[in-house]
């Protein structure tokens, strides 16, 4: 089997639901001289030897050194033609995590945000939790993705190495997710268990159910003719389910990709939507009415993935109670991810 056809293999078998949830997560295989990458926005289930974005790594290394604006826009513009420089196919445009997955000298990288992960990266004892149960792994705190991320990590990374004489093999990032690193798949198998399986026994100790437990239920038919009169296109498809703790707040940036970061809650009408768009600066994606919980959207994957990571996210939320809590991004790391270029047209890809 060759290097490819392994991270084709990893990709579908950590694309699964316990893992990642639409276009989220990433993975990559190099050698010397080249790395491929998911491309942004697709599916790990659906990669194929072919769908892999093949990049030149010498001039993924220029990346490091050159001088960037201190605009953040205009940072991430740069970078993201600086990546499309590098790019030695036409599999489409490489997941923002690229130059990162680059940092590594390991062979694999399977970066997932697993909920009961993030149980751990979203709490506010998360640190503590991660260096008591994970000597060897390396913890970041909230950083923006993308380009500021990457080269605080690549750094970090260095300075595990000049300690350690190597670098780490589990990289867990603050509200985000973790990346895993090996040389071979047998190690990132290994690796995966060896870090979901302590966090499960956190989770039964402390008494706490790894799985969220929702009522299948169709939408009210008066109920979703509303939501459709007040929002419009933006409600053209929808989705439902029986109520569940909807997260109130920013957890992770899939979270704020696909379902927003605050669901609409209260009167159902067009001075209350009117009123939501006006202080978030767009529609809902989320909808709490009667009991039930809505996802809407322009498509029916939309809507769906709308409400499947609105559950996700309240199964992350019941999750941390094990280490004391959520820890929500702040406004400023929020505002980043909603007006992001790269994460608009992620979310695109899916629509």
């Amino acid at each position: 089997m060759t290097d490819l056809e392994i991270i084709v293999q990893l990709s579908h078998e950590f694309g699964s639901e316990d893992y990642v949830k639409g276009g989220g997560g990433n993975t990559s295989v190099k050698n010397e001289e080249t790395l491929w990458v998911k491309p942004s926005g697709t599916t790990l289930g659906g990669l194929t030897t072919e769908t892999f974005v093949a990049m030149n790594r010498a001039k993924i290394n220029e990346l490091y050194s050159v001088e960037t604006p201190s605009v953040a826009a205009e940072r991430e513009e740069l970078v993201k033609n600086l990546m499309a420089d590098a790019v030695e196919n036409d599999a489409g445009r490489p997941s923002v995590e690229a130059p990162l997955h680059n940092v590594f000298e390991a062979k694999f990288v399977v970066h997932t945000h697993p909920a009961l992960v993030n149980g751990l990266t979203c709490a506010m004892g998360g640190e503590d939790a991660c260096k008591r149960l994970y000597p060897d792994a390396l913890w970041v705190e909230y950083i923006d993705p993308g380009y500021t991320l990457c080269m605080e990590v690549r750094e970090r990374i260095e300075q595990y190495k000049k300690v350690n004489g190597r670098e780490p093999a589990m990289l867990v990032l603050q509200n985000h997710g973790i990346f895993i690193s090996a040389d071979t798949p047998e190690e990132i198998r290994a690796l995966y268990a060896d870090f979901i399986n302590p966090l499960k026994a956190e989770y039964e100790a402390a008494g706490i159910i790894q799985s969220l437990e929702v009522a299948d239920a169709a939408g009210v038919p008066a109920e979703e003719a509303q939501i459709k009169a007040v929002l419009g296109d933006d409600a053209a498809f929808i989705a439902a389910s029986g109520l569940f703790n909807v997260a109130p707040g920013p957890i992770t940036p899939d979270h704020l990709v696909y379902s927003k970061a605050f669901p609409y809650i209260g009167k159902l009408d067009a001075a209350g939507v009117d009123a939501y768009k006006s202080e978030r600066g767009y529609a809902p994606k989320v909808i709490i009415t009667g009991d039930r919980v809505y996802g809407i959207g322009n498509s029916q994957k939309n809507a769906d993935l709308a409400l499947e990571l609105a559950q996700d996210g309240a199964l992350v939320m019941q999750l941390v109670e094990a280490f004391g809590g959520i820890n929500y991004m702040t406004d400023a790391q929020r505002e980043f991810i909603e007006n992001w270029e790269v994460e608009s047209y992620r979310s695109k890809q899916v629509a």
